[in-house]
């Protein structure tokens, strides 16, 4: 209290038996005072009594009041001058400087006073005994209302990230090209993977391998694979120079397209394309019709030529135009999510923009972007962001840039320091993933659009050579020249977030119903 500037004021504030002159008079003094003023003035001390009892009733109360004290309102109770000094001299000596030499002459006097002295009796608050716990499930308001800390309303809650793969699978004779597009994922659940001349199927649902098919030549191989929409069908690029056409259901081959020169590192099916019908055929290599359910009409293929060869699998003479531009082989190939542009990337540090081919129309690119200093492997279209592109540079850049197709401006740039092999957005969190080889061999995910690192996934022992997403977008593969497989289960939705998204898209889906 001395502290505060109270020690001055403690006799003043304690004391209860001195008259207090400043402070407003109670009504029962008033009142009291009143009746000794009347009885000074001749009244006699019967009539003062009754007034005085008439003036404590008041209207809805019969009961009689009596005057107390204000100590006894206060509830303090009475103490004497000298515990009232002790009680000070004790309050100032606290935070005041242990001395053990002071030998002054009060401290001398307050010594020989407080000998046999029962100091407790002049301690103005004493608590005592034990503290009481509080009881099961008491929450103190003012401590949360007050604290400096972090309350549990404001945290907020990290999803957990494994640095273990979910799956671990061997890969043998897995080409280590980083050029080539090795692995896809389907609408179906399905992981296509090629390891060097022959291609294996994965369910990843049933957790089963099944073998599809194989190249007749030895010293051919697999260089490129993309699923159709539909999940029936996948399209297989090859090194000699050909793009085959494989119903998988029924494991046979449908058709082999033959157009380029070199070989097809990159395929990318359009599934946006508009056509009249819903129901059209698929032509065989020996012409027959087959009945086929969807929208896609053509997909592009990338070679080693530089050319982009636009097929129609509807008609018998299937390559209807070509896309000129790259100088070198093209290694990246993306239609964005509403089928308007295609994304190619070559060897020769180029990204182009196409727009989708109108009859009629002309094939001359949206833009063309030459930042990178290496090879332009991976790009990626942002699903819920339109005309945003990502591209990552190889060895000599490796630099991820985010393009804004519309205005052909460059949204970002960010330097890995490691070489960019494939890119992906997840949609859940609303990240960006990116695979890498030389020199860290790891997968890193971003946030998005501050590209800040999120996490970053370890274990490959050489250069991640694709990466795919699966379908409901909780799971990423990727594929090393370490010859494995791994899946990473990175993007698992809250179950509460995901039913709630359930929810509205069927809500969503009834309201078009009604409408149409």
């Amino acid at each position: 209290m001395a502290q505060f500037g109270f020690e001055n004021d403690i006799h003043s504030i304690l004391k209860l038996d001195m008259p207090i002159t400043n402070a407003p008079m109670a009504r029962w003094q008033r009142k009291a005072s009143s009746s000794n003023s009347s009885a000074l003035n001749g009244l006699s001390p019967g009539k003062s009594a009754n007034v005085s009892r008439s003036s404590s009733k008041t209207p809805g109360n019969n009961k009689k009041r009596t005057p107390t004290k204000m100590g006894g309102d206060r509830f303090i109770p009475t103490r004497n001058r000298k515990q009232m000094d002790v009680a000070s001299f004790l309050l100032s000596k606290e935070n005041q400087p242990v001395d053990t030499n002071d030998t002054t002459e009060t401290s001398k006097a307050w010594s020989m006073s407080l000998n046999g002295y029962n100091i407790e009796d002049s301690k103005i608050l004493h608590l005592g005994g034990k503290p009481l716990n509080a009881p099961e499930g008491y929450q103190n308001n003012l401590k949360v209302l007050y604290s400096q800390g972090a309350t549990p309303a404001s945290v907020k809650k990290t999803r957990y990230i494994s640095s273990n793969p979910d799956k671990f699978l061997d890969a043998p004779d897995v080409r280590n090209d980083f050029y080539l597009n090795v692995i896809d994922w389907s609408s179906q659940n399905v992981v296509a993977v090629a390891l060097n001349n022959r291609v294996y199927l994965l369910d990843y649902a049933q957790d089963r391998i099944f073998f599809l098919m194989r190249l007749a030549s030895e010293e051919d191989y697999i260089c490129s694979l993309s699923w159709a929409k539909g999940g029936n069908y996948l399209a297989i690029g090859t090194s000699d120079c050909k793009v085959q056409l494989w119903d998988v259901y029924n494991r046979t081959r449908v058709r082999s397209l033959a157009s380029h020169t070199s070989r097809v590192a990159s395929l990318s099916w359009n599934d946006h394309v508009l056509t009249r019908y819903r129901f059209f055929f698929l032509i065989s290599d020996n012409g027959q019709k087959l009945a086929s359910v969807g929208v896609w009409l053509s997909f592009p293929s990338g070679s080693r030529s530089g050319h982009i060869h636009h097929h129609d699998v509807r008609v018998a003479d299937h390559h209807i135009f070509t896309l000129t531009g790259h100088s070198q082989e093209v290694c990246g190939l993306k239609w964005s999510p509403d089928g308007r542009y295609l994304a190619s990337g070559g060897n020769d540090n180029l990204v182009y923009v196409w727009p989708r081919m109108q009859e009629g129309g002309t094939t001359n690119s949206v833009q063309c972007w030459s930042d990178h200093q290496g090879a332009v492997k991976a790009l990626a279209w942002c699903p819920w962001q339109s005309g945003i592109l990502a591209s990552g540079g190889g060895t000599s850049d490796r630099h991820i840039r985010i393009w804004n197709v519309n205005s052909g401006s460059c949204i970002s740039s960010l330097d890995t320091q490691s070489q960019i092999s494939s890119l992906l957005f997840s949609p859940n969190y609303k990240e960006l993933v990116s695979a890498h080889g030389y020199a860290h061999n790891n997968v890193v995910i971003w946030k998005y659009p501050a590209l800040t690192r999120v996490a970053e996934l370890k274990g490959h022992e050489d250069r991640v050579l694709s990466l795919i997403l699966s379908p409901d977008c909780s799971t990423i593969a990727t594929i090393a020249g370490d010859e494995t497989i791994r899946m990473w289960k990175s993007f698992e939705v809250d179950p509460v977030k995901k039913a709630k998204e359930r929810l509205v898209k069927s809500t969503s889906s009834v309201i078009h119903q009604s409408i149409r």
